[in-house]
């Protein structure tokens, strides 16, 4: 463990992983961005994550910058210690890319990670901070890759033509010259499949959803967090319990219901499901939020004369509003995306969700971009919905996790 601890061992060992990991990474990302083959590699991630780590180490006032030096010198040239491999035609400019990409990537992280490293025994602490550090960037790299590339995948195959799909599916280029065809999959998704009334159909399913569920959820989580009741306990352990059993047990049962009583492939059948699957979450995460709000407020509410119902709709609700926030958002989501219920119980397009329509495209007569497409439309909206509203999500979602 001591060898371990000495400061030029750490510096070349966290080097070596550290180079490993953006060559990988810088290679996966030229090879989507310009469509020509890039590989890392291991021979030259090594003598090069050594170079840095030593750069790290004696230089760090420095060590971006010469790290970026070191790598438009390996790159460049195409010696065979470069850390990445690539066709000895491709463009310079795609070359220097690559190296300012590998040393600036390599440079200023690596001269954070080795900041309290110095040549010698380093105490557990330098030790360890190093080896978190180093941790932490590689969990954003590998987090970030696997937000970003099937997203990445998902645009650009959405964006290319039939012709170019055909020659090569695993380019991942776009030829951004044709102006406004790279958008002519979507412009057909709208004119051609119908996929303004799927996105309509999905909204205000979804917002119906979440209305029922917060009328039914609101008073039920507050009865549990406040009121004294026989099984409240009982009830308030058991909430969710219905996530046990898997909804593809429950398909057949439901198929079956709904086709007897004339509710499969109509919206208000949708409409009526939807709220099942979701009202005991937002039970569950409302209750802990019910508690966490001051008894004595509403206590008070109670000494001047107010019921129980104006006490929750002037006083609870107002301070739950992050919270409603949240579970409402929360639930938007499970009801924009859900799929299963809806590929069940709907047969007629007109009444296709977006996630049903997406569905639909996935045929050998349909161009695979147009099916990337309405991946696209259906995810942007609730991306957008949840970047907007993510601060009020955070909030609801941790208030009502700690009593004081």
């Amino acid at each position: 463990m001591k060898f371990l601890r000495q400061g030029l061992v750490t510096a070349l060992v966290l080097g070596f992983l550290w180079a490993l990991v953006i060559a990988v990474t810088v290679s996966v990302a030229m090879s989507f961005s310009i469509g020509e083959s890039f590989r890392p590699a291991l021979a030259g991630c090594l003598l090069y994550g050594v170079a840095a780590g030593l750069v790290g180490l004696f230089f760090k006032a420095r060590a971006a910058l010469i790290t970026i030096v070191i790598a438009i010198a390996v790159v460049l040239a195409y010696t065979p210690v470069s850390p990445v491999i690539f066709a000895a035609d491709n463009s310079p400019v795609h070359q220097l890319i690559t190296a300012l990409l590998l040393g600036a990537s390599t440079g200023i992280p690596l001269r954070n990670i080795l900041h309290d490293v110095y040549p010698g025994l380093l105490t557990r602490h330098s030790f360890e901070d190093a080896i978190i550090r180093f941790l932490t960037g590689f969990g954003y790299i590998v987090f970030t890759a696997i937000v970003l590339i099937p997203f990445y995948v998902m645009i650009m195959t959405s964006l290319k033509s039939q012709q170019a799909l055909l020659q090569n599916p695993l380019d991942f280029s776009v030829d951004f010259s044709n102006g406004w065809l790279l958008f002519r999959s979507y412009i057909e998704l709208f004119r051609d499949f119908n996929f303004g009334s799927y996105l309509w159909t999905s909204f205000y399913i979804s917002v119906l959803t979440v209305l029922i569920t917060l009328v039914f959820s609101v008073p039920g989580a507050y009865a549990v967090a406040r009121l004294r009741f026989r099984g409240s306990a009982a009830f308030s352990r058991t909430i969710l319990l219905i996530y046990m059993v898997p909804m593809i047990v429950l398909a057949l049962p439901i198929y079956i219901a709904f086709s007897m009583i004339g509710l499969r492939n109509t919206i208000s059948g949708i409409v009526l499901i939807y709220p099942v699957t979701t009202i005991p979450v937002a039970l569950y995460m409302l209750q802990g939020y019910f508690r966490g709000l001051p008894v004595e407020v509403e206590e008070a509410g109670l000494m001047d004369g107010l019921t129980r119902l104006q006490v929750i709709r002037k006083i609870t609700l107002p301070l739950a509003l992050p919270a409603l926030v949240s579970v409402g958002l929360y639930v938007f989501m499970i009801a924009w995306n859900e799929f299963l219920l809806a590929f069940m119980l709907l047969d007629d397009p007109v009444k296709f969700t977006l996630t049903r329509g997406v569905t639909m495209l996935n045929t050998s007569e349909i161009p695979r971009q147009h099916l990337m497409a309405g991946a696209v439309i259906a995810t942007i909206p609730i991306m957008v919905l949840f970047l907007t509203l993510e601060r009020f999500m955070t909030k609801g979602l941790t208030a009502g996790s700690v009593k004081g």
